[in-house]
């Protein structure tokens, strides 16, 4: 299987708005830094993305069409689609349904973890040659990646989204549907001002913190 023209990764992201990006980041880096990591991320995410020679689309919210990403000047080798209204579980099912009737794998990001690289990605699709389903969780009870070949509407109903339980139950899900799971590292998603630690040295000397204790 050539995984270049055979694998799809969807990142999920926001217009990292000022004020509304990254809100539980202001206290330690005013609404102006948030929204700047937020920038930050989300052109890393796609960086790291195109990098592995997949196919990556960006699934957006507002719309491609909305003038807000004209600002952004991102790759023009990016495929764009629109999130669809409802909540998130919705709105990654509809996203991975759609990618799945085109490509043989799909893998689902977001754009809260900078240590998602390149090298990571492609050994998180080079898992899907020996198992129906890969995941490198986040160290928050979340997930960073979700990857699969086939796609049931379970994986993302009913799931209590930005909770600690996302990837317990997720993995639970997988199990009853008797699918294969490989299992990552857990990596460090950037949403608190505790994880700011986690950051890639020198992405915060910008920054005038609010709060240097994080």
């Amino acid at each position: 299987m050539n995984q270049n023209s055979s694998t799809c990764i969807i990142i999920f992201a926001k217009f990292p708005a000022e004020g509304k990006a990254k809100t539980r980041l202001q206290p330690a880096l005013g609404m102006a830094g948030a929204a700047r990591i937020a920038r930050k991320l989300l052109l890393h995410s796609t960086r790291q993305a195109l990098a592995t020679g997949f196919t990556v689309e960006l699934c957006v919210s507002p719309a491609p069409s909305d003038p807000c990403w004209q600002t952004l000047n991102l790759p023009k080798s990016l495929h764009w689609s629109a999130q669809v209204d409802g909540e998130l579980g919705l709105r990654m099912l509809i996203a991975s349904q759609q990618a799945s009737s085109k490509f043989e794998q799909v893998l689902l990001i977001g754009t809260d973890c900078p240590s998602l690289t390149e090298t990571r990605i492609q050994d998180a699709a080079q898992q899907l040659e020996y198992s129906d389903t890969v995941m490198i969780p986040a160290s928050d009870g979340g997930y960073v990646l979700l990857g699969f070949k086939q796609i049931r509407a379970n994986l993302f109903s009913d799931i209590e989204w930005s909770t600690a339980s996302v990837a317990a139950v997720t993995r639970q899900r997988i199990k009853a549907l008797d699918w294969t799971l490989a299992l990552l590292e857990p990596l460090h998603d950037i949403d608190e001002p505790d994880d700011l630690q986690h950051l890639p040295i020198g992405w915060l000397d910008e920054y005038q913190l609010n709060n240097s204790e994080f």
